[in-house]
């Protein structure tokens, strides 16, 4: 069977695959399936519990500024061959998804490119935003890939958070360690550290060079052609307005930490899984370049886990028993989309605890 099927817009039927009709195991799928559904995510279900209680940062920078809301129950589907293969749980529940919106923001700054309006991603952000985030020394010098990459190092303040609350972070350690003590910064392009601050500058400056608010651009290049629902939404904060051309607009996040985000379903990101996974092909339309696909998901030479806002799997150090081919985009709270062109597959799980995605992995790799 080949990668042909390419589902109908939501409100018609998404093909649900009998069993065994793609070549996977019914019996390994089904176990990979309730291994999944079984291990909750640790978070309570009260996400303003978790970020009011400071769970990635403490007070004050933990104050919440955007949209928060309560999450729901463990879900997620599988695709193969684009069909619906498995599916559990409320797939239709809108929920946060944090950091998952990074890779969001990786296709828009691709659309950005494919379009023109980053001509060079190693020049400088400055030469194209003029808004006093660039004006310094220090700041004159972060490329958009830095941006991408997350080694800009951008110095600042931005929606009243420091980039100090990101620095010396650690995943490994998220909740604890030394995040938000201070360092020396280095040069832009000189190290690698994983952050919401940055991300924020980046949509704004995509924002400055669309022109126009990104949930807009984001629904009209993206969501309006692969026939998501119009369920889904993409907020800032309550202090990330700006004004251009006379339209006041909204700076929208890259992650959930102070409340905002992308608020979605687990069939939406589906689509937009299935989108990466046949390299920018929405059955017979282009909206993403195969070459941005080939930059997003290169590796980071200061993280060989990281691509443009995707998560890799390089070595298998990420996933041991997933293929290294594969990526994803991953948030908090174990939300992950996965896409994986060696075996044509997209999976989706929502509040999996983060811990055991790995098992999930292996219980997958046995039904092929």
């Amino acid at each position: 069977m080949t990668s042909v099927y390419t589902p109908p817009p939501q409100g018609m039927e998404w093909r649900l695959a009998r069993p065994g009709e793609t070549g996977l195991d019914p019996a390994a799928l089904a176990e990979a399936v309730a291994f999944a559904a079984a291990r909750e995510t640790p978070w309570p279900r009260d996400l303003a519990e978790v970020l009011g209680k400071g769970y990635f940062e403490p007070p004050p920078w933990n104050e919440i500024i955007g949209p928060v809301a309560p999450r729901g129950a463990p879900n997620g589907l599988v695709l193969h061959h684009g069909l619906i293969v498995a599916e559990w749980g409320d797939t239709g529940r809108v929920d946060m998804t944090f950091s998952v919106a990074k890779s969001y923001l990786g296709l828009l700054a691709g659309l950005a490119f494919d379009r023109g309006l980053i001509a060079d991603l190693d020049e400088a952000v400055a030469a194209r935003v003029d808004d006093g985030g660039f004006s310094s020394p220090h700041n004159a010098a972060v490329t958009w890939r830095h941006l991408l990459q997350q080694t800009s190092e951008w110095e600042g303040t931005l929606w009243d958070k420091p980039d100090l609350i990101d620095r010396n972070r650690d995943l490994a350690l998220e909740g604890r360690g030394k995040k938000g003590t201070p360092r020396p910064l280095e040069a832009p392009g000189a190290h690698w550290e994983y952050n919401d601050v940055r991300v924020n500058r980046l949509a704004l400056s995509l924002l400055r060079l669309f022109r126009r608010p990104l949930p807009e651009i984001f629904a009209e290049a993206f969501m309006a052609p692969i026939g998501a629902s119009r369920d889904w939404r993409w907020h800032g904060y309550r202090n990330s307005w700006i004004e251009i051309d006379g339209r006041r607009m909204q700076s929208v996040s890259g992650g959930g930490h102070w409340g905002g985000g992308v608020f979605i379903h687990a069939r939406d990101q589906a689509r937009i899984g299935l989108l990466m996974l046949r390299r920018g092909l929405w059955s017979s339309r282009r909206l993403i370049s195969e070459t941005w696909i080939d930059l997003s998901t290169t590796p980071c030479p200061l993280n060989p886990q990281y691509g443009f806002l995707w998560w890799l799997n390089t070595a298998q150090a990420r996933y041991k028993h997933a293929p290294a081919s594969g990526y994803c985009a991953s948030g908090a709270g174990g939300n992950l989309t996965w896409i994986d062109p060696a075996n044509d597959v997209v999976a989706v799980l929502r509040w999996t605890d983060p811990a055991a995605m790995d098992g999930f992995f292996a219980r997958l790799a046995a039904a092929f």
